[in-house]
């Protein structure tokens, strides 16, 4: 009878034994979650506090660039008059030194040339204020952690801007936006879900260069009333074997030191928090698709 009861114990130590082993597990999966989130929330708040920064002297140069380009255009008129005045001081010491002055700064390339280099400053400075505006937007740190109603185009555009590096030497983005409204979300961790989706997309290319394609559209059938984002490549695809397990923490097919492991599952965990799904398919050596669906409304994720 003893022999019994000390193998029943046996099972139930064995068995709480296993019940603690899984549950340190989760605990360990959900600290490295927590710990990657909050990463991800401290580049947020870096990124936000460096656009800022750099918000104030693009302001100032970019409007100091009107003013000197009113101040151009005010030299130049200035400088057709003393041209049409030139011939009166043909055969003087004046006009002689006037015409190898001209001569010698090449005045007629100086007035070609001076428009093209400030259009050409202008632009690149328009492209940073941009930039620092993408930042700000893709972080969205200056705002609360709150729902709000955003437009997931714009929090697309901008992701695509931040991580441009990525993408831009490995493919060609093409978009396909469809009519969609704006959705009552937590923006930037929505524009999180999207960079890891652009970026995976971006890696998975294997050939020298191939396409990135955005969809978006309402939904049909039980979610007329939800949107849907779509990411497909035209990479390596992803094998059968592993299609079931990518949103799983830590797995990964990248090499050592490449991922976390963690984007997908995250990602995941964004979506669900949003009542909404993803889905994976993929074909070996033709590309991979995933698709986003969300509800319109936050109330439908309260219900």
């Amino acid at each position: 009878m003893s022999d019994e009861v000390t193998h029943d114990r046996v099972q139930e130590l064995l068995l709480a034994n296993d019940q603690l082993k899984q549950v340190n597990a989760e605990l360990s999966v959900a600290r490295d979650k927590l710990v990657q989130s909050e990463k991800l929330a401290s580049i947020g708040q870096l990124a936000a506090g460096v656009a800022h920064e750099i918000n104030n002297p693009i302001g100032y140069i970019f409007s100091n660039f009107g003013t000197l380009e009113k101040y151009l255009a005010d030299l130049f008129s200035m400088l057709t008059a003393y041209e049409a005045a030139e011939p009166a001081l043909a055969g003087t010491p004046a006009g002689a030194k006037l015409k190898a002055l001209r001569e010698a700064v090449e005045l007629d390339f100086l007035k070609e040339d001076i428009p093209t280099l400030m259009s050409e400053s202008k632009e690149g400075i328009t492209r940073v204020r941009k930039i620092v505006q993408d930042l700000k937007d893709f972080s969205r740190v200056d705002s609360a952690q709150e729902w709000l109603r955003a437009d997931l185009h714009h929090g697309i555009d901008s992701t695509l801007n931040i991580v441009n590096n990525e993408i831009k030497y490995k493919a060609d983005v093409v978009k396909h936006y469809g009519e969609i409204p704006d959705i009552e979300c937590l923006p930037s961790e929505l524009n999180q879900v999207f960079m890891n989706l652009l970026v995976n997309a971006a890696h998975a290319i294997t050939a020298e260069r191939g396409t990135i394609t955005i969809r978006t559209g309402l939904g049909s059938g039980t979610d007329v009333d939800k949107v849907w984002v779509e990411v497909a490549d035209n990479g390596g695809g992803i094998a059968p074997e592993n299609l079931s397990r990518i949103f799983d923490p830590f797995f990964t097919t990248k090499a050592v030191g490449k991922g976390t492991g963690l984007g997908l599952s995250l990602s995941y965990g964004i979506v669900k928090k949003h009542a909404g799904h993803i889905e994976v398919s993929s074909v070996v050596g033709q590309g991979t698709t995933f698709r986003i669906t969300l509800p319109a409304v936050r109330a439908a994720v309260e219900a």
